[in-house]
């Protein structure tokens, strides 16, 4: 745990994150009840001041300490310094989860069981693109493969998915899947 927090401080420190929520939290916040949410590897808490500010009471998990000490002190925000390896999402307790930029299979089926009734997910990541855009081989488990994003989350009622091209912080070009689907 202790070099997996070392390596996401010094990534938090050398490619700082933009302030502003994800694109695909801000369209689609209408669809969610406010309540409880969980923001899954928060970073230094984009989405999280997003969601507080907009009623949510919002546990932010992240590995990072550094990324956590820039999420702002708040009423409404639960800072949880926690490998993702490891952590467990309670059941039941989530109106929205919202996982952005970040991938952990395992807890792929604990998001689905940890959203209420009506409760909402938005989850966009990076899908394999090695060899179409010449980056540096990363770590393959890290990565979504074509629709498994979307075969991820069967059994939701999906309000929106795509696949496409876009840009990331360095500039670079990359694949991403976004997905944003209602338990009923």
């Amino acid at each position: 745990m202790l070099e997996d927090k070392e390596r996401w401080n010094k990534r938090f420190v050398e490619f700082p994150m933009p302030e502003h929520v994800t694109g695909i939290l801000e369209k689609y916040i209408d669809e969610v009840n406010v309540g409880e949410a969980l923001d899954v590897a928060c970073g230094t808490g984009r989405n999280t001041h997003f969601l507080a500010d907009r009623g949510f009471s919002v546990d932010a998990v992240d590995i990072s300490d550094y990324a956590l000490s820039k999420v702002k002190k708040h009423a409404a925000i639960n800072k949880i310094d926690a490998d993702l390896d490891k952590y467990n999402i309670m059941p039941n307790k989530y109106d929205l989860i919202v996982n952005t930029n970040f991938l952990n299979r395992r807890l792929t089926s604990q998001m689905k069981d940890g959203l209420k009734s009506g409760g909402v997910i938005v989850f966009e990541t990076f899908i394999l693109a090695h060899g179409d855009f010449k980056h540096e081989t990363t770590n393959l488990d890290y990565l979504l493969r074509k629709n498994e994003l979307l075969h991820t989350f069967i059994g939701l009622d999906v309000i929106y998915y795509e696949e496409r091209i876009d840009v990331n912080l360095r500039g670079e070009k990359v694949k991403l899947a976004s997905l944003v689907a209602k338990k009923a």
